[in-house]
């Protein structure tokens, strides 16, 4: 056995000359109380005598420096390995992705899936960044999954421009982000914008070691978009916009090694791409943590302790003439 803090059974030695000092006292507590009172309180019968109140009260004492000092059985080194992924999540979030294609529109529908991947993910970090025309960051890498609910659900468009879909932004913030892990993986919620070649793309990922994982938000039917006022967006000749997915944006998540998801109004498929995410990220950084196996005996003298300073100040009967002939 050992102790968190032995310098602290250095106080045991004051209780003998303490003891001594301590021995003409009177602890009785009929000096406190009116004699009437005093009668009412104590049982018939007798109760301890001063030396024995005196002593248990320094046994509890005793046994209260004990407990401080923190007394455990030391059952050797534990390793404990934990091996972690890291992910970036990027939500496009240009003007086509408030087309109501998808209810409520595809910004809101892509925001819900990211929720139903923090109850898929485990013990990965997760940072977000949004992207239009460029990136910014929403959360740096966390494994707090209620900061990063609580983030994604309060993103807007209110920091960037909402023309143009730049997918060589969010690659470039997943190389700052992820540059001392040698896999790197990332995960975009978009409708793919209007390019029909991603070959700039492809090849910035590929020199990085970027796998692109694509979840397609969008419909071939595709839907009308509004702008900051509700209303439906119009081209220059007074026509009503119609955006759809660009079924081109899957060549990215192919070439790269990652998957291309499309849209689906099913559960299941952000579990089944989480799976995969997973699988491609297993040479992932491990951590090995050095933890002392202890077992903890402090409670053991501080419930005797307190049951000693309990009876100690307690009027305890007895039968009658048993204690009465103590030493007083």
């Amino acid at each position: 056995m050992s102790f968190e803090y032995p310098y602290l059974l250095l106080l045991l030695g004051l209780l003998p000359p303490l003891w001594f000092l301590l021995r003409g006292g009177d602890l009785s507590p009929q000096k406190h109380f009116v004699p009437e009172l005093y009668r009412k309180m104590v049982l018939p019968g007798g109760g301890l005598s001063r030396r024995s109140r005196r002593a248990l009260l320094f046994g509890s004492l005793a046994l209260g420096v004990i407990a401080l000092a923190r007394p455990y059985i030391d059952r050797g080194e534990i390793r404990v390995r934990q091996e972690t992924t890291d992910l970036v999540v990027a939500f496009d979030i240009s003007r086509s992705m408030f087309a109501d294609d998808i209810y409520p529109n595809r910004l809101a529908f892509a925001k819900r899936k990211f929720f139903d991947l923090l109850g898929a993910m485990r013990d990965t970090r997760i940072a977000v960044i949004g992207f239009s025309s460029r990136a910014f960051l929403v959360a740096p890498l966390t494994s707090d999954y209620e900061s990063l609910r609580y983030l994604v659900d309060h993103m807007g468009a209110d920091y960037v421009s909402l023309r143009g879909t730049d997918l060589l932004a969010p690659l470039e913030v997943t190389r700052n982000l992820l540059r001392h892990r040698p896999d790197k993986a990332l995960l975009i919620f978009t409708d793919g914008g209007e390019k029909s070649d991603f070959g700039r793309e492809i090849d910035y990922a590929k020199r990085h070691g970027i796998k692109v994982y694509i979840y397609g938000v969008g419909t071939p039917k595709g839907g009308v978009m509004r702008d900051e006022n509700g209303g439906v967006v119009r081209d220059a000749k007074g026509d009503v916009v119609i955006t759809r997915i660009n079924p081109a944006i899957g060549k990215l998540a192919e070439a790269t090694g990652g998957v291309y998801l499309p849209f689906s109004l099913r559960t299941g498929d952000i579990t089944r791409l989480a799976e995969l995410i997973r699988s491609g990220l297993r040479a992932s950084e491990a951590k090995e943590e050095r933890l002392r196996d202890r077992k903890e005996l402090f409670y053991y003298p501080l419930a005797a302790a307190l049951l000693l300073f309990v009876v100690a100040m307690t009027s305890i009967p007895g039968r009658k003439g048993a204690m009465g002939g103590g030493v007083r």
